[in-house]
Order: structure tokens, then C-alpha cells, then sequence
């Protein structure tokens, strides 16, 4: 599958503290070995120069060691990313959690992996994404968590 990677899963690759820890550091074992092929994009690399620096190195030297694909960011992310905001599913502070929704689904990618459950993982901005996508002729990649992914992968090996 083709993985879009937001921001909090490289916060919870690393917070063991966090219940999704131990699927999100599987997860991306997956990936090391080739099961799913990752992405993430501009928008999440600001988002990490963002965080202290006591994680920030950590988590962008996540992108190289396990080769994950940094979509660049476009007027055409940016313009649905706007739209989600317009529409009122995304509130306009948090219109960078529109922004990985928007650039994961110009691409095609089949998910979004959020642990971000205020704006991005929830029912109200899933339906409405993939309405919105739909008017304007995108695909919507599912959003979902580690487990969901690994659980689903592992369905099919039973």
C-alpha cells in the first residue's frame, strides 16, 4: 500500500509513552522491508522544524533511514487544503491538517496515517473529505492509524 506518513507518527515512533507507539515503530519496520511504500510531503517536514530540537533530529533522519518520499507541496494541495478549510471540516488555524488530507489524495496514496484525532482522524472530516474530493475528481486516500493498517495486513495473512 502507499502510505501517507503525517506528522504525528513520526512524533508517536518515538513516544513510548503514547498507545499507538508499539504499531507505529512496526509499521514502520513494514516499510523498511518493502511491504508498503511511504510518503510524506513539505508539509510535514515544516511541521517537524517546527518541534524542539531534542526530537526534531530524530524524527527527520526517520524520512532517510526508512526512505519515505517527500511529496512536494503545490498550488494544487494548497488549494484543496483552502477548500476543506472553506467547507468547514478544518478549522482555518489547523489548515495544515487539510494540507496532508489535500496532498495525499492529489497523489492517489491509498492512506493517511494520523494519530491526530481533534482534526485529521475523525469521523466528520473523513465523510467530508471524501465528498469534497469527489466534486473535485480525487480519490480520497482512507484515514486510519498503524494498527489499522497492520491489523488489516495481517487479516490477510490468516
Amino acid at each position: 500500500m502507499k502510505l501517507y506518513l503525517e506528522t504525528t507518527m513520526f512524533n508517536y515512533y518515538f513516544d513510548t509513552e503514547r498507545d499507538g507507539h508499539t504499531d507505529t515503530v512496526r509499521l514502520f519496520e513494514e516499510i523498511r522491508a518493502g511491504k508498503h511504500e511511504a510518503y510524506t510531503s513539505g508539509y510535514t517536514i515544516e511541521e517537524l522544524l517546527n518541534a524542539p530540537e531534542s526530537k526534531r533530529s530524530k524524527m527527520m533522519a526517520l524520512i532517510d533511514e526508512f526512505g519515505v518520499t517527500t511529496l512536494d507541496i503545490t498550488e494544487t494541495s494548497n488549494a484543496l487544503a483552502s477548500l476543506y478549510v472553506a467547507e468547514g471540516f478544518i478549522p482555518a488555524r489547523f489548515r495544515m491538517d487539510g494540507a496532508h488530507i489535500a496532498i495525499a489524495s492529489i497523489h492517489g496514496l491509498d492512506c493517511v496515517l494520523s494519530y491526530n484525532f481533534t482534526h485529521i482522524n475523525r469521523v466528520k472530516t473523513k465523510t467530508q473529505a471524501e465528498r469534497v474530493n469527489h466534486e473535485n475528481g480525487y480519490k480520497t486516500a482512507i484515514i486510519c492509524t498503524a494498527k489499522e493498517v497492520l491489523e488489516d495486513e495481517q487479516q490477510l495473512e490468516d
